[in-house]
């Protein structure tokens, strides 16, 4: 069996070779140019495609509209992607009548193309005023329609903007419509925008707004936001203040906050978010002035945010509370940096308590400080110590704690 199989095997291979060879106009020699061939065209086409783009991203537009029609002239496989973007950069350089030409060219050649929806919101934006966005059942392009519009003509695009928010309309629609309104300048649009972040009939969208008077952080959308926080006695929507506040960079505003909130939640988030703002100094005032243990381990933790190497060192030395001195050496541990791993150091050999010995060598662990911790069990004559820091050795890499590890297999 094995033998007839590989006889059949043969006479297939042979006679294939002979029918290609056959073939009128076909070679051996032939067939395998025209492979080179249609590599070397391929090969040219994606130069050409790359060329095109490159001249698109520094807004060479005219340089872009020939290196896409030599593609769009090979009729290769990138053809239909050029006729989109020649007619892109034909708009960019302000000839849109010729890009309403291509855009139809391109309907016409490639009727299949996946290019066709990007081609169709292109045109639903160059023709800008001239659409009726309300006419658009695509959304994606109803939202292009609206921010041409809005751009055009902000009088007769906040209605209609207002109408999708208010409407009957998807979650996604609603947020695009509020999105596009947010960043324009109109101040009926930011009238708008502002009503719907102090309402709370529909609380996914109240959200979203109070992020968007974030994103364009002006006076009056930071005196709403507070207005927001001030007003609100929902935690979700206080907290998506934070996000708010954040995105503005009003850390005068968080600050308050965390001073006078009389949540322990939303205080430990206003420290949070004081982090996060990179404000260690105002972190370690906060810490300073609170008698609260609570207020000051969340100072703390939220050092971490903004590596406040400084700070933490200054607490490990002074803090008496022994859960908000465990938070710091943790933290401190984690900032990382030479003044950190200093401060942990010194600490450990300025105490006679066994049980922040035990959090500081939790804390060069977290450091990763493996040379420090090998010299520090050298030093250490209590049993119980030295077993702490080899225990966490054991679990650590470095060419220091090897050797000694070795020391100890070799006693």
């Amino acid at each position: 069996m094995k033998y007839a199989y590989l006889f059949t095997l043969l006479l297939f291979t042979t006679f294939a070779g002979r029918a290609a060879v056959a073939q009128p106009g076909i070679s051996p020699s032939g067939f395998l140019e025209e492979q080179s061939s249609a590599k070397d065209k391929q090969s040219e086409e994606e130069e050409e495609y790359s060329s095109a783009q490159d001249a698109l991203s520094e807004g060479e537009y005219d340089d872009a509209v020939k290196d896409f029609d030599s593609v769009i002239k090979m009729h290769g496989r990138k053809a239909d992607g050029a006729m989109y973007w020649k007619a892109y950069a034909l708009n960019k350089a302000g000839n849109k009548t010729r890009a309403f030409a291509v855009i139809d060219e391109l309907r016409k050649s490639y009727p299949k193309s996946t290019w066709l929806k990007d081609a169709g919101v292109l045109e639903t934006e160059m023709r800008g005023a001239s659409v009726n966005p309300e006419k658009v059942t695509d959304e994606e392009e109803k939202v292009m329609a609206l921010n041409a519009l809005m751009n055009s003509d902000p009088d007769k695009a906040v209605p209609l903007l207002k109408k999708i928010i208010l409407g009957n309309y998807s979650p996604r629609l609603k947020d695009k419509a509020l999105f596009v309104l947010s960043q324009s300048g109109s101040e009926e649009a930011q009238q708008v925008t502002m009503a719907v972040a102090k309402a709370n009939n529909n609380p996914d969208l109240q959200k979203r707004a109070i992020r968007y008077l974030g994103m364009n952080g002006n006076k009056a959308n930071r005196a709403a936001l507070k207005e927001i926080y001030n007003g609100s006695s929902d935690p979700s929507v206080k907290k998506m203040v934070f996000q708010g506040w954040l995105m503005s960079g009003d850390k005068e505003d968080v600050l308050a906050v965390a001073k006078n909130e009389k949540s322990p939640e939303l205080r430990r988030e206003a420290l949070r978010y004081m982090g996060m703002m990179g404000g260690c100094p105002e972190l370690l005032e906060m810490y300073k002035a609170s008698p609260d243990p609570e207020t000051r381990e969340g100072a703390v933790g939220a050092m971490l945010m903004c590596g406040g190497s400084s700070q933490l060192a200054e607490i490990v030395q002074t803090e008496k509370d022994s859960k908000v001195l465990d938070k710091a050496i943790s933290t401190i541990g984690l900032v990382g940096g030479e003044e950190s791993l200093v401060a942990l150091t010194r600490l450990y050999g300025t105490q006679s308590d066994l049980a922040i010995k035990k959090k500081v060598i939790n804390g060069l662990f977290l450091h990763n400080a493996g040379k420090e911790m090998v010299a520090l069990a050298r030093k250490e004559n209590n049993p119980e110590l030295k077993k702490a820091l080899i225990q966490k050795m054991s679990i650590m890499s470095s060419p220091e704690i090897t050797d000694y590890m070795m020391e100890i297999l070799n006693k």
